[in-house]
């Protein structure tokens, strides 16, 4: 009988972006990147596009793109932000399904998944559907085609939700063996019992549906998924393959398929170098005669007759509870002891409160606008899908009833961002973790809250949010300070809330600092022309603008247009804004009003030509009663940026001063050292500061070695915490730009030897700088430069020192 083998891994990260700005923040426990995302796919997703394998000597030989070779799914909302933020990883996972069309007889190796992770046996039927349809649609927009499978999240089933998956034309899913209730092996034979994962994993199953339908199982193999995960065994490509390998079983009377499925992060994120270990299994595996490598679409159609099975209803890959990890205090969590989840139940009776609640109200808006309006919103996947002013028509001339007015299509914009909303706050990773305060569930709470502000200006739903905190007042927290999900509602929720009039102090106040002048500019900023700008999911347009200097203050005032490019409202603003100097800051917004603007700009210039501060901080503060801002106002990198700007001068200073001390007590702390004296910790903390600094310093400029050699000495005698993480980050930038420029010019000596001499100094550092990229990179490189005709340099020879940096980077120079 035939042996076939496939490997499943489940690529995931929950939405993480601002509700209101459509973009991720900054996100300081991923340092030193600037958010999980980008973390991860440096760890991961990255890695397993271009992974390595290497030869008997431990060298490079070899990159694959393991996703060609494995089952893979990708969350829609995880490959949206790949696409905009990781363009070559996302296009690796393209190609990847290409080359696996070919390798496995037109069945491509990508699998769609419902759209934004929510546990599909939770849902109402209405949402079931709208998750499989948008997930359906954003995979054949990315990847050219109809998906064969779809993966559930948490692989969480019911009835129902198979049916629909059949319905719209799904073959398979994937699920964990401990979801199967019973099987047939032979038409008409008796059912067997398969309760705790009795089921052989080995081949496929058929589940007949109440809608005449079939869809087929694929029910993972939990030991050695379990292993992978949570075991070491990936820790040799071997030991993996040999483990896959050693599933199959001579007794068996039919071609057996072993098959396991685990997160994708797995592979280099939860194990390092887990893509290595991929990599390396994928190619044993691919070199014997005896196995075949598969996907599950390749082996449905050479394997057609199955066995039966019925799945155990309401169940899912991680709760031995059914789906109680995101409805109710079950009892799992992720082993942190003295903990409860009595959370759960209210927090999604919270949301589904919110959910029915906006129902009539939407439907009865969308009467006279829209033809269904659950139609519009299964089709509104193509809007998400591309924001243009095009797709945008074509999707009101679809659905609408009539040809629509402007305010009109704003309308039934902000009809299906409400909805849109109302699926993303059901990600399952909210209920997943063991604290109502946990960011996932914050995160979720605020798509909840972005509906809410939209029902406010749709539907004049001034009640929604009081309802909504009050529910969530009955979710206790484990942190006694925070109370309930109602306390942290209030104080981590509601004031993320973003506004039109929010997006206006936002750019008036960062336009304070992106347009100062390097030295004092009395001259006088006044702009009338338009000049639009975008602030992430808003557009902002000076209709007028002035800026006036004064010494270390600047005072400006002007009227701005801002609008939304996800609903189409828009707003005509006057603010006002005075910055004193360091973080000291006022400003106000408010609805432009012609003459009160006149008043206000005329004694705005008195005051400004008077240099009289008191008088201007108060005629903003009595011109803008409601709705001030400073520096506190500012959207999260923004803000980070222009204090890391007014902490650069401070921050140097501090940096003189105890530089100062430094070279002074240089010699006394050798002796110490000398002496095996510990040095005392005040003057560890000066040297923790100037020695950091210093080398930052000198890797932001072309690094020299020696020097920076001297300044690693310098650490190790006054016993320096290094900043390792974020030196190396820096390190791996400059390396990065050197292979950029020898990528660019080929034949410049001097960018050869800029590269060369940074990978010098990062293989002779005492910490790990991650050379992961260039080395992937270096052995593209070579790979061209072998390919080019007729050039000293390439074909059949390459420059000695071309081959000597290779020595370096641990590559085997392709051949």
């Amino acid at each position: 009988m035939r042996r076939y083998l496939c490997i499943h891994g489940h690529f995931y990260q929950p939405p993480r972006e601002n509700p209101w700005l459509e973009t991720i923040e900054v996100q300081d426990s991923a340092y030193p990147f600037h958010d999980w995302n980008e973390r991860i796919t440096s760890e991961c997703y990255e890695p397993n596009a271009f992974s390595r394998i290497l030869d008997s000597d431990g060298y490079i030989s070899q990159l694959t793109n393991n996703y060609a070779r494995i089952s893979f799914n990708f969350g829609p909302t995880l490959l949206s932000w790949l696409e905009r933020c990781s363009p070559n990883v996302y296009q690796a996972l393209l190609d990847a399904d290409k080359e696996s069309r070919k390798r496995f007889d037109g069945h491509g190796s990508a699998v769609a998944q419902v759209y934004n992770h929510i546990i599909m046996p939770l849902a109402n039927y209405r949402d079931k559907v709208t998750q499989i349809r948008w997930g359906i649609a954003d995979f054949r927009s990315r990847f050219g085609r109809d998906p064969e499978g779809m993966w559930l999240a948490e692989t969480a089933v019911d009835i129902e939700t198979l049916s629909l998956l059949a319905e719209h034309g799904i073959r398979y899913t994937i699920l964990s063996p401990y979801q199967a209730s019973r099987v047939r092996m032979r038409p008409n034979g008796s059912w067997e019992d398969a309760t705790g994962a009795k089921i052989d994993p080995t081949t496929p199953y058929v589940q007949s549906l109440p809608n005449g339908k079939k869809i087929a199982l694929f029910f993972y193999d939990a030991p050695i998924s379990q292993g992978i995960a949570f075991e070491g065994v990936l820790k040799r490509g071997e030991d993996f393959a040999q483990r896959l390998l050693g599933a199959f079983s001579t007794e068996r009377d039919w071609p057996q398929i072993v098959h396991i499925a685990t997160d994708g992060e797995t592979y280099g994120h939860h194990h390092r170098f887990g893509d290595m270990a991929l990599a390396y299994a994928l190619q044993y595996i691919e070199d014997r005669a005896d196995v075949q490598l598969t996907n599950y679409g390749q082996y449905l159609a050479l394997h057609e007759r199955l066995p039966e099975v019925e799945i155990l209803e309401r169940t899912a890959w991680s709760c031995a509870h059914g789906v109680g990890r995101w409805k109710e205090d079950c009892g799992c969590n992720t082993g942190r002891g003295g903990t409860h989840q009595k959370w759960r139940k209210p927090l999604r009776d919270a949301l589904d409160w919110v959910r029915d609640r906006f129902i009539s109200q939407s439907e009865k808006v969308a009467k006279g606008l829209l033809k269904d309006l659950w139609t519009a919103r299964d089709r509104y996947i193509d809007v998400i899908l591309n924001r243009s002013d095009e797709t945008i028509q074509e999707f009101i001339a679809e659905n609408a009833t009539r040809p629509l007015s402007h305010d009109e299509t704003g309308q039934v914009l902000k009809l299906m961002e409400l909805q849109r909303h109302t699926q993303l706050m059901y990600t399952s990773c909210g209920w997943f973790f063991d604290e109502i305060s946990g960011i996932e569930t914050v995160q979720i709470m605020q798509y909840a809250e972005r509906a809410i502000q939209i029902a406010e200006d749709l539907f004049g739903d001034t009640e929604a949010s009081n309802g909504f905190q009050q529910r969530l007042a009955k979710a206790p927290s484990n942190d006694p300070d925070l109370v309930d999900g109602g306390r942290i509602y209030q104080e981590q929720v509601v004031p993320t809330r973003v506004s039109l009039k929010t997006v206006a102090a936002h750019h008036a106040a960062a336009s304070m600092f992106q347009e100062m002048p390097d030295c004092d500019c009395p001259d006088p900023i006044d702009i009338t022309e338009e000049n639009p700008s975008e602030i992430d999911a808003y557009i902002v347009d000076r209709e007028e603008y002035h800026q006036r200097s004064s010494g270390r203050s600047r005072t400006s005032w002007g009227r701005l247009k801002v609008a939304s490019r996800l609903t189409y409202d828009s707003q005509t603003l006057t603010f006002a804004c005075f910055h004193i100097g360091e973080q000291n800051l006022v400003g106000g917004v408010r609805l432009a009003e012609a003459e009160a603007d006149c008043k206000l700009e005329s004694q705005l210039k008195q005051a400004v030509a008077r240099a009289d501060v008191p008088r201007i901080i108060r005629l903003i503060q009595s011109a803008f009663p409601e709705n001030q801002f400073s520096l506190r106002n500012l959207f999260r990198d923004e803000q980070r940026r222009i204090l890391d700007r007014l902490l650069g001068q401070s921050l140097r200073s501090i940096e003189e001063m105890n530089r100062h001390t430094f070279h002074s007590f240089d010699p006394l702390i050798h002796f110490l050292t000398e002496q095996a004296v510990p040095v005392p910790a005040a003057f560890r903390a000066v040297a923790d500061i100037v020695i950091n600094a210093e080398i930052r310093t000198a890797l932001k400029t072309q690094p020299e070695a020696e020097h920076i050699e001297r300044l690693i000495d310098k650490a190790s005698t006054w016993q320096t915490r290094l900043d390792r993480l974020g030196l190396a980050a820096e390190l791996e930038d400059r390396i990065a730009l050197a292979m950029q420029l020898l990528e660019n010019s080929p034949t410049d000596g001097e960018a050869f030897d800029r590269l060369d001499s940074v990978i010098d100094l990062a293989r002779g550092l005492p910490f790990e700088v991650n050379l992961t990229s260039v080395q992937n990179r270096y052995f593209q490189f070579l790979t061209r430069q072998r390919s080019l005709p007729g050039d000293a340099a390439s074909g059949s020879s390459l420059k000695p020192e071309f081959s000597s940096l290779a020595e370096k980077l641990s590559l085997r120079v392709p051949q």
